[in-house]
């Protein structure tokens, strides 16, 4: 019988190519399983629009060839595009920068990490043989996915951070990430998050990068919450406009323990944010909300999933997006409720606001029930401006321009209400001022 070979896109083809070059600069060991992640890969391909879960985002169109894994940056440069970064800048936190995909010391705080936080390099973590690496990717959905073995396949640097049971760090820990960029480069970055019993930390997450660079970051963050521990997380994507941005956030949650997450989509011309929850202990409660301002031609993939298998669990989750010029949103959720996730009370839904012609929402909400004793529901809305609430604004001085700006930042507002740390939360509504601004 002839051998069937299945034929390979050039960036399927470039990909093979530049693991097999590079597998080999990176610390490996049981924990990262880097030729177990690239076969799943290479058998599974660059999602098409033929595959389900990524119906609306071709990924298989998106990338056109694999641009290299990026370089560990100067001394000089890496100070000097720090200077300039904007993300959370204004507000009091210790920082973990990543230029490129890799951790710098010199531009971070490793020098005052707050009492009963412990933060290793991912590098030397591997090299070591690091207790909690056995913690990396606590959900199971996740290792299903190929962007996420993608991120395992290249993964180039990281940080594992630990929070001591009990400890309440007031401090917030930045995850700063910045592109610098004059030719394509990928970068894969792994951050692990572990929560003690009763610990709480809020973790703010920011990207952003040069325009004109299709530069292709692909950055994932694991967390284990304990029980009756809480993990509050602020994400900020604010890529160039060219970039193609893949993210990943999976989290195991314990018994009676929390999750926060809020994520703010303005950059990159496609991205994809995908967040896999794992409600594995009784009453645990989780938060996951999401806002896109998108223009141009730019798409934004937002791709949820929370399975529910223990009793007593809370998810809320909200998603907004304003798609203006000839944008996509995009966004799929589903509810699982396992037969013994007695008591479940899950609530979902997207609303988009368009502003033109062109933009189009892509909403795909599921509920997936094996219990008999759960409260579950979803939701989706699109539409437009409401035209009487227009004219009672213009109706009383307002041009019509900042009348829309209002009804806009009152729309988003509502998703970024959850941030519960009051300087986050006012970055990110600065954020929606300034694309609001600049719209005109």
């Amino acid at each position: 019988m002839a051998e069937i070979t299945p034929l390979r896109s050039p960036a399927e083809t470039g990909l093979a190519k530049l693991f097999e070059a590079t597998k080999m600069r990176y610390p490996t060991g049981v924990s990262i399983a880097r030729e177990e992640a690239f076969r799943y890969f290479e058998a599974v391909g660059l999602p098409t629009r033929r595959v389900e879960a990524f119906k609306y985002t071709d990924l298989s169109s998106a990338f056109r060839d694999a641009a290299h894994p990026a370089e560990v940056p100067s001394a000089e440069l890496a100070a000097a595009v720090v200077a300039g970064a904007q993300g959370f800048a204004g507000i009091e936190a210790v920082r973990l920068t990543f230029v490129n995909g890799h951790l710098i010391a010199d531009q971070s705080d490793l020098g005052r990490i707050p009492a009963g936080v412990t933060v290793t390099p991912l590098t030397q973590a591997l090299s070591e043989g690091h207790a909690l690496l056995d913690q990396l990717t606590p959900v199971r959905q996740a290792s299903e996915n190929p962007i996420y073995q993608l991120n395992t396949a290249f993964l180039a640097d990281g940080a594992l951070i630990a929070v001591k049971a009990g400890a309440k760090v007031e401090t917030p820990l930045h995850l700063r990430f910045i592109a610098t960029v004059s030719e394509a480069f990928s970068t894969a970055t792994r951050a692990l998050v572990v929560l003690g019993e009763g610990a709480e930390v809020t973790v703010l997450e920011s990207h952003e990068g040069p325009d004109g660079v299709a530069y292709q970051p692909n950055d994932a963050l694991d967390v284990t919450v304990a029980d009756n521990a809480a993990f509050r997380h602020v994400r900020l994507n604010a890529e160039g406009r060219e970039a193609v941005a893949l993210s990943t956030l999976s989290a195991k949650l314990g018994a009676q323990a929390s999750i926060e997450t809020v994520n703010l989509v303005v950059g990159a011309v496609l991205s994809r944010h995908q967040v896999y929850l794992n409600f594995a202990g009784a009453d645990a409660k989780a938060i996951v909300n999401g806002a896109s301002m998108l223009n141009g031609s730019q798409l934004a993939d937002t791709t949820f999933l929370a399975d529910h298998a223990a009793t007593g669990g809370v998810s809320r989750e909200l998603f907004k997006t304003v798609v203006d010029g000839a944008a996509t949103g995009v966004f799929q959720g589903k509810i699982i409720v396992q037969q013994a996730a007695q008591q479940t009370d899950g609530k979902m839904m997207s609303a988009c606001l368009i502003l033109s012609d062109d933009g189009q929402m892509m909403n795909k909400p599921e509920l997936e029930i094996f219990a008999d004793d759960v409260a579950c529901g979803h939701g989706a809305t699109c539409g437009a401006l409401d035209d009487d609430l227009l004219f009672y604004l213009m109706a009383r001085g307002l041009p019509k321009a900042q009348a829309e700006s209002l009804l806009v930042q009152a729309f988003l507002g509502e998703a970024v209400e959850a941030v519960s740390h009051e300087a986050a939360r006012e970055a990110l509504v600065a954020e929606i001022e300034r694309w609001l601004a600049a719209r005109g």
